[in-house]
């Protein structure tokens, strides 16, 4: 039985890494349709516009920056690029060892591309790397853009780059506490912020012997530790049986090295939010409607969730990048989901803002200065191969009604008409290289995310 199960699932791994190779394939010639003529107009204009930002002509800021950038597998990464670049600074990308194959590194708003061992397989690489590219590079600024396993060891390394350069992210300790869904709602209640009802959970039978006739409330359960899989499940308890609930959360894996929090479900509309926060003040601020996998980001204005973040972070006095995500009740209460203490992908509807660098590098002025937000005729961010994907999952015409609205109406987080090359390089090369890579190892996967340009895999980064 366990060779039968094994030879089919080494069969579906191979018929959906070609299947999905054969698709991007077809898909090719369109993208460079796409890409093709913009290279041809930049290289015809490269005369005329030489050293000419993306907003504003032959940008000249008082002090240069070299910043590096880490996570350069991800669009989030190459926006802040683009974003410094245009203001007259130089962008590093930086990457573990596992993803040299980064299409934003063909970015012409990255002035040099690194890779590094991974932290958690060779620390010691890893900070020798680090080191050695930033004496390098004469490095000014380290912006993580982390994934959700690397911002610990950033943090971890914080202490041995801050003697070289400024690292705008969050010490160990704080970097933990928010990284942890139970101790940032006990931190958050603690300044009198409003939570929902949180349980830390280390044993399933702690569930099992939960009252839940006497609560009264709904609730899900989350990993503490990141789950690239199951954070998607919304399994609500208690369910209909006692025996199909046991058989749900004795299949979890719970444990005292692995624990889980069992949360209120609170139901109403769900809500991202991305800061860049320095002397607990809010520099940058976008908040958007969450939708499914987070692949569609448009600014709204939420004053609730806004004086929310604004209390936190001045409470934590903190300086870095902070993420948060919320849900709102028809009666208009905020209550935080989790906190992901890193640069959020809605970070792209500042795709055409001027002002991002400034945030990002300068403290605030004064104690009434506003934090930069997205322009207000700014397009809506999507992901185009994202995009062609739910088009084929299209079942009315109300919703192909939709589908045609957000495409008009928004702008690919990836394309840029003045930077063409990563659109092409991050679908047709990077992710074609890592599905080979799957192939030849016979290993399947749960989805592609073009947005941070990787494989979801069980048991994946």
């Amino acid at each position: 039985m366990a060779l039968i199960l094994f030879v089919q699932g080494r069969a579906y791994a191979l018929f959906q890494n070609l299947g999905t190779l054969a698709l991007l394939f077809i898909l090719l010639p369109f993208n460079l349709l796409k890409v093709i003529p913009s290279l041809l107009w930049n290289f015809i204009t490269k005369p005329f516009t030489k050293n000419v930002g993306f907003w504003s002509p032959n940008p000249q800021p008082e002090n240069p920056k070299n910043i590096l950038i880490t996570g350069a597998k991800m669009t989030k990464s190459l926006q802040l690029a683009r974003s410094f670049h245009a203001a007259g600074h130089k962008a590093f990308l930086l990457e573990t060892n596992k993803y040299w194959l980064s299409g934003n590194r063909f970015s012409n708003a990255v002035a040099g591309f690194y890779t590094i061992p991974a932290p958690n397989k060779d620390w010691d690489g890893y900070c020798q790397g680090l080191l050695e590219i930033v004496k390098k590079e004469n490095i000014d600024v380290f912006i993580p853009v982390s994934s959700p396993a690397g911002s610990y060891y950033e943090s971890l390394a914080k202490p041995l780059l801050s003697e070289y350069c400024e690292v705008l992210h969050f010490d160990t300790e704080i970097t933990q506490m928010l990284d942890n869904k139970f101790t940032f709602i006990e931190k958050a209640k603690s300044f009198g912020l409003s939570v929902p009802k949180s349980f830390l959970i280390t044993d399933p039978q702690q569930i099992l012997n939960f009252d839940f006739a006497a609560d009264g409330s709904k609730y899900i359960l989350k990993s503490i530790p990141y789950d690239s899989v199951r954070r998607l499940d919304m399994t609500k308890l208690p369910m209909n049986s006692r025996g199909e609930m046991e058989q749900f959360v004795k299949g979890l894996p719970i444990s005292e090295e692995k624990p889980w929090i069992m949360q209120e479900f609170v139901k109403g509309k769900e809500y991202c939010t991305h800061s860049t926060v320095r002397k607990g003040k809010i520099r940058l601020y976008c908040c958007c409607e969450s939708s499914e996998f987070q692949v569609n980001y448009e600014h709204i204005d939420n004053p609730q969730i806004y004086d929310w973040v604004e209390k936190f972070v001045r409470e934590l006095n903190i300086t870095g990048q902070i993420s948060f995500d919320f849900i709102q009740t028809e009666d208009g209460r905020v209550f935080p989901i989790e906190c992901n203490p890193r640069t959020h992908s809605a970070i792209t509807t500042f795709h055409d803002h001027p002002g991002v660098a400034d945030a990002y590098l300068k403290d605030s002025q004064n104690d009434n200065e506003k934090p930069i937000l997205p322009l207000p005729n700014s397009k809506p961010t999507y992901w185009t191969y994202h995009e062609l994907w739910r088009l084929t999952g299209i079942n009315s015409l109300e919703k192909f009604q939709a589908w045609i609205k957000r495409i008009t109406e928004g702008t690919d987080g990836i394309f840029q008409v003045n930077d063409p090359l990563p659109f092409l390089m991050v679908h047709h090369w990077q992710i074609v290289l890592l599905l080979l890579n799957n192939l030849r190892k016979f290993k399947g996967w749960v989805r592609i995310d073009f947005n941070i340009g990787k494989l979801v895999e069980l048991g994946g980064d």
